[in-house]
Formats: structure tokens, C-alpha cells, sequence
């Protein structure tokens, strides 16, 4: 017997597959990664020897008014480590500087004190100003011009009536941006609804290069690249982050050629090639990245990667706060026919894209690929109304496999942390 542990909630389960069924287990190479130096230090080093940029303290000269970007309570992004550094060199260039925090909530609920203080920490929380971005407020949304793909980019007004726009993030696989980070805190993290739902249209998300690890012929890439522009993101702050949500590299300065470093290094450490099997196993990487049904779908497309068409998918995701998207729960409850329901998405055009409509075109994409057992402290039904199978616990999904998959020389493969590897 096997025993693979996988992230749930702020735990692991143990995972056990019969002697003779494992047929891979794909991990990235990130577990493996030993940084030269400590999290602060890496971060440190970036700072000092910017790619293709000058240093923070030297962009700031001059500058009354900064503004930082950070990504939201949705995100492992290690603040506390990151944002005191950025803040101590905004003001060595310039010890006068007003500075705000922009949260980077993109179609997010607005983050909490609570969750703030999370982040941050109490001392930043405190002393500094912070504002969290919300996408329907018009009132503080400007627009910057027509996208690439011909939709409106609207973006925070404190982005744009600054005199320096930078910030900080993290980069990790992303199953339709390519990865996360650099241009991503723009749009879709300080974007308009609008903007966002344009941008996610059905089109552009069926897109073969609209996948993880796919930045070259990206569509919705192109789109981001291009708001970060027109905003002037001037610097960023990226890092990568091992499975304790702890700094291993750390990049800073262009926002494209810093980020594109970034990604580099991802890849060389989380590339793996599919080995196809009829049961896929994965999880969202655990607490906070598995909060709900909608950020789940993340990890099942690492499953949906390497599982055999018509075979089965067991996701793990504690999904605490259930569906995460009240349009999505709704998609899937009044819709039986999945096929249908791709046809009317790709139907629209893309300023008719309905909210979270790319995300249940991605999860129909994938439970028309394979059944989906999905292990959760979510109520059955709720389950069951987004045509998936509830299960508790790792011992009652895999006896649902076995069976669905209904012969005795079933495989499986195990991707423990589904948005932490690229599968090929």
C-alpha cells in the first residue's frame, strides 16, 4: 500500500493507493528547491539588482504620490516579508512619499481587517493607508483606452492619478492567464467588472494557448500585458513560494521582463509530463487556495491534464465557504446538459460574458472529460448540483473510483498539489 499525503484545508490527508495501481505521482520540483539564502534576504537581492529596471529607491525619486498593489486574502503572497522591504526602499528615495496599498481583490468579495492584519501584519495594517479595490465601484474607475481585443480597460483611479504604480505578488501556474503574477495585478486584480468579463470571454478561454504554463499566443496574456502598460506599472515584486507558502526565489523590476525571469525558473522546477491513468488525484494545494468549489476547478484542470478520458477525477478542496460564486452554483443547477452550456458560453459575444462564466466553462470542459469525486466538508447536494460525486473522506472517494472506473486493473496517477505543477 501507498500512502500520499494531500493538502486540505490547513492539513494533509493521507491518500493510500493499492500496491500494483500507482502509476505516477507528479510533483514539483519547487519541494526539492534549496534557496541560497533566507526569504528576506532573496527578497533583499532582488530589490538591489533589479531586471531591466533601476531600483525602487531610485524610480521614486521625485514622486509625491506611490502606489502599491497587493494581491488579496485569496492568495499565499507573503506579505509580511515582502511589503516592509518595498516600503523602507520607496522611502530611502524618498522619505516624503505619500504611499497607498491598493488591494488587488479583481472580482473578489473586499478583504477584511481581520485578513488584512493576516497578511500584513498589525504594524502595516496600523500606520499605513490601505485601500481595497472594488471592481463596480465607478466612482473611482478610469478608463484607459480599448484593449487589444477590442473590450474597454477600466482600472482603479488611484493607479492612475499616481505618480508611481508598482507592486508585489507571486508568481505560480495559472490554468488560463499561464501564471499569475507581474501584468496579472492590473487586470484582472485593479480592473473594472467590465474590463475582467471581457477579458475571461469564452473565446479567448477556449483557446488552446489559454493554458497552464502558456504565456506565448495567449490571448488573455496579450490583454494584461497590454493594461499594464497603459497603466505604467513601473515596477514589480515577484516571488515564488514553496509548499509553506515561504519565498524560494524572488525577481524584481520590469514588470514583463522580471515576471518572464520568474516564470523561467517556475518552469525549470514544476514542468511534468502527463502520464495518463483512469483515476486522477489532485487538490487545490490546500488553505487558502481551496476556500471554495470556484478556486477548486484550478487544481482539477492538473487532473483533467493526465486522467484518461472517461476516467475518474478525485478532488480534494475543503471548500469551507462553499460554491465561491453564487452565478456559477446557479450555471451548473439549471443546466443538465454540459455540452449545451459550452455552446451557449462560445455563443456570446464577449461583452456579454455572464459572471464567473469562465470558470464553469473550464469545470464543464473537464467533468466532459471525466466524473468528478470531489472530497470537501461542502453539503452533498451542493456538491451534487454542480454534477459532481460528494465524498468525506480519501478512503470513501477512492471506493468511489474503483467503482466508477469498474475493472481491476485500474491506474492512478497523484498530483498532491494541482496548482503548484504545469502537466504536459
Amino acid at each position: 500500500m501507498k500512502t500520499i499525503l494531500v493538502p486540505y484545508g490547513k492539513e494533509f490527508v493521507p491518500v493510500e493507493i493499492e500496491d500494483g495501481h500507482l502509476a505516477a505521482v507528479l510533483r514539483s520540483g519547487v519541494a526539492d528547491y534549496h534557496p541560497p539564502k533566507v526569504a528576506a534576504d532573496l527578497v533583499r537581492d532582488s530589490l538591489e539588482h533589479p531586471i531591466a529596471s533601476p531600483r525602487l529607491c531610485e524610480l521614486v525619486a521625485g514622486k509625491r504620490r506611490v502606489t502599491v498593489i497587493a494581491s488579496d486574502h485569496t492568495r499565499p503572497v507573503p506579505s509580511r516579508v515582502m511589503m516592509p522591504q518595498m516600503l523602507a526602499e520607496i522611502r530611502a528615495g524618498n522619505p516624503d512619499a505619500e504611499i497607498t496599498i491598493l488591494i488587488a481583490t479583481g472580482l473578489h468579495r473586499g478583504t477584511t481587517r481581520d485578513e488584512l492584519v493576516a497578511k500584513f501584519g498589525e504594524e502595516i495594517v496600523a500606520q499605513e493607508r490601505i485601500v481595497v479595490h472594488d471592481c463596480d465601484d465607478e466612482a473611482n474607475l478610469v478608463s484607459l483606452g480599448t484593449l487589444p481585443s477590442g473590450g474597454n480597460l477600466i482600472v482603479n483611479r488611484l493607479a492612475v492619478e499616481t505618480d508611481l504604480l508598482v507592486s508585489e505578488g507571486f508568481i505560480e501556474p495559472h490554468f488560463f492567464a499561464g501564471f499569475s503574477g507581474g501584468r496579472k495585478s492590473i487586470l484582472p486584480g485593479i480592473a473594472s467588472r467590465k474590463t475582467v468579463i471581457y477579458n475571461h470571454n469564452a473565446g479567448f478561454i477556449a483557446s488552446s494557448k489559454a493554458r497552464t504554463g502558456m504565456l506565448d499566443g495567449n490571448p488573455i496574456h496579450a490583454d494584461m500585458l497590454f493594461a499594464a502598460r497603459a497603466a505604467k506599472l513601473a515596477f514589480v515584486l515577484n516571488v515564488v513560494i514553496d509548499a509553506a507558502h515561504e519565498p524560494i526565489f524572488s525577481v524584481a523590476g520590469d514588470f514583463e521582463a522580471a515576471h518572464r525571469t520568474g516564470c523561467e525558473f517556475l518552469v525549470s522546477k514544476c514542468q511534468v509530463d502527463a502520464v495518463p491513468a483512469d483515476i486522477a488525484i489532485s487538490s487545490n494545494g490546500g488553505y487558502p487556495l481551496d476556500q471554495n468549489i470556484y478556486q477548486s476547478v484550478k487544481g482539477m484542470t492538473a487532473a483533467e491534464a493526465t486522467v484518461k478520458r472517461g476516467g475518474v477525477i478525485v478532488m480534494f478542496a475543503r471548500a469551507a465557504d462553499g460554491h465561491g460564486g453564487e452565478s456559477l452554483y446557479r450555471t451548473f443547477r439549471d443546466e443538465p446538459d454540459l455540452e449545451g452550456m459550452t455552446r451557449t458560453f462560445l455563443a456570446r459575444r464577449p461583452e456579454e460574458t455572464a459572471v464567473d462564466q469562465w470558470e464553469a466553462q473550464i469545470l464543464a470542459r473537464v467533468l466532459l472529460k471525466a466524473k468528478v469525486i470531489f472530497v470537501s466538508s461542502c453539503d452533498d447536494q451542493l456538491v451534487r448540483d454542480m454534477h459532481m460525486i460528494p465524498a468525506h473522506s480519501a478512503a470513501e472517494a477512492m471506493e468511489l473510483a474503483k467503482k466508477l472506473v469498474g475493472k481491476p486493473d485500474y491506474t492512478v496517477t497523484v498530483v498532491p498539489d494541482g496548482v503548484s505543477v504545469i502537466v504536459q
